[in-house]
């Protein structure tokens, strides 16, 4: 059944390409993003919940704050998000989503273009902002998709079906070069030495929360080390190692079964009880509570 769902074993569900929804059952939606949209009657969009397919939202109005794997986006007019299949997600209750939605399920483009449009590049953010060039474009090029996806009655369903595959194609390749130059961009400004202390956390936060053996560990100062991470992130670098350790903390309680002390240990805290008033600190919530509300 196309509307079909599916529950996880960590209680989240994943909701798969709604393609009964699509003008003549293609593998691709794209369309105005509308009050009550929803992929499925039983889906409540509010909820944290994933999906099987590619969402792309060009925004003509915010701000719109979204979440995407426990972070949380702001947009407003000109930004696109982009949601990959598979990724945790929830819409905002309190916000109203205006612009272009685009949908596309696995499969119904060509693996060639596929990697040639880095489709499953997870290591990219999921927020664009496109110059105004870049984005006149895309509108362009959104807006003809749109087009070709609404006119039924010139071509045959499998000839409709191959231009819409080749206009989503270069829709997907200007996105790609947006998603790739924004990224290159932003690692070309990041100080080295932020570059270094990121990695070596990224390699120790499980067992190593202290600032001091960070510094001491690359070779820098307390205040080298601070005056880097403050100018690359706005935080210090405590801040940056909590957060990491956080957001393991919530890809565990949501992704997995194991207890909440086993979670804890996991991220460096094998007192279950230091770990939650450090997940409280920081969420204003309890890891108990954080599990409940995905399931």
């Amino acid at each position: 059944m196309a509307d079909r769902t599916m529950q996880d074993d960590d209680g989240i569900r994943t909701y798969a390409f709604p393609v009964d929804r699509s003008v003549c059952g293609v593998g691709m939606q794209v369309g105005p993003m509308e009050p009550g949209r929803t992929w499925h009657e039983d889906a409540p969009l509010d909820r944290v919940h994933r999906i099987d397919f590619h969402v792309l939202m060009l925004f003509t109005g915010g701000p719109v704050t979204h979440m995407v794997d426990f972070a949380e986006y702001e947009m407003t007019d000109g930004d696109l998000l982009w949601i990959r299949p598979g990724q945790v997600h929830r819409f905002s209750r309190a916000s109203e989503y205006r612009g272009t939605v685009l949908t596309m399920q696995p499969g119904f483009l060509p693996r060639a273009t596929v990697e040639a449009t880095g489709l499953y590049r997870y290591d990219l953010p999921p927020l664009l902002h496109p110059d105004p060039a870049q984005l006149a474009a895309l509108r362009a090029a959104l807006a003809q998709l749109r087009r070709e996806y609404e006119d039924t009655t010139t071509l045959p369903l499998g000839l409709h079906t191959e231009v819409l595959r080749h206009s989503l194609t270069a829709f997907l390749v200007r996105l790609a070069h947006l998603a790739t130059s924004s990224a290159e961009a932003a690692r070309g400004q990041i100080d080295t030495t932020f570059t270094r202390f990121r990695d070596a956390v990224e390699k120790d936060f499980a067992t190593n929360h202290s600032v001091s053996a960070y510094a001491d560990a690359l070779g820098y100062s307390r205040r080298t080390l601070v005056r880097a991470v403050r100018a690359a992130t706005g935080q210090t670098p405590k801040g940056f190692i909590d957060k990491r350790v956080i957001l393991e903390a919530k890809r565990l309680l949501a992704h997995t079964d194991l207890p909440i002390g086993r979670v804890g240990a996991a991220v460096g805290f094998p007192d279950a009880a230091n770990f939650s008033k450090f997940f409280h600190q920081h969420t204003d919530t309890t890891p108990a509570a954080f599990r409940a509300e995905l399931r």
